[in-house]
């Protein structure tokens, strides 16, 4: 890959092989690095021929880059209100000279409705912070902390801004926890974001799920399907070979 002029790296960034289609990103450990949650919403989720997408709380952009290389969607956004993560995605996008197709803008969540144009996009995705007031916060604005904590949204504030932005029949792709599943599933139904496609995610095969994948269709019809659970290690440090096939090796 060239990568462009104007891309520079900041004290202490690097850039990482997504070992997909010859994708890299650049990413900065001391803030906020994407996870295996990223990963497997953006190959739960789907972006047909001549979709829009957009992903909310984008961070590294991982989700928007991935999907454009991976399905048949039109354009791409990614939605991040810190300012160092939206230009950290934004030279990513450069980098992989995904311009034309994928955008960054920085923005709230809270703010979509001066920001984007009323279901304008056919598919939402949202990797969103999965701790609520419940949780402990050792310092509230560290890059990481607002990341991983409700901080600067709340989940109504995620589920009301998908709501808005998806054209009717619209998907809306979210991974988040177990433990919060019954406060997703009525905050779903609320905004008429019917819930379709339920996955979990468990570590082990014997152990209890620690991440939830959802699919729900804007206006949607009451039915609902769980599928077989995805068990992401056959063993201490060994994926199974769903997960290989995932990350593509």
């Amino acid at each position: 890959m060239t990568i462009p002029e104007d891309v520079k790296l900041l004290e202490d960034e690097r850039i990482d092989d997504l070992q997909r289609c010859g994708l890299m990103i650049i990413q900065n450990t001391k803030k906020f690095c994407f996870g295996i949650d990223a990963v497997l919403l953006s190959s739960f989720a789907n972006a047909k021929k001549g979709e829009k997408l957009i992903d909310l709380g984008t961070g590294t952009g991982i989700i928007p880059i991935i999907m454009q290389a991976k399905t048949q969607g039109s354009h791409f956004t990614g939605l991040e209100i810190q300012e160092e993560m939206a230009d950290m995605a934004a030279r990513s996008v450069r980098m992989n000279h995904q311009e034309n197709v994928v955008k960054i803008v920085k923005g709230d969540i809270k703010e979509v409705k001066n920001l984007f144009t009323h279901e304008s996009f056919d598919v939402v995705t949202s990797n969103p912070p999965y701790m609520n007031e419940d949780h402990g916060i050792r310092n509230p604005m560290l890059p990481k902390a607002i990341a991983r904590h409700e901080i600067l949204c709340s989940l109504e504030d995620v589920v009301s801004a998908a709501a808005y932005l998806l054209r009717a029949q619209g998907r809306f792709y979210m991974v988040h926890r177990p433990s919060r599943f019954s406060e997703i599933m009525e905050t779903l139904i609320k905004y008429r974001l019917e819930p379709k496609r339920i996955k979990f995610v468990h570590p082990f095969v014997d152990k209890d799920a620690n991440l939830v994948l959802i699919e729900s269709v804007k206006g949607g019809g009451r039915f609902m399907k769980i599928e077989k659970p995805l068990i992401v290690y056959e063993r201490p440090g060994v994926y199974m070979q769903e997960i290989y096939d995932i990350y593509g090796y």
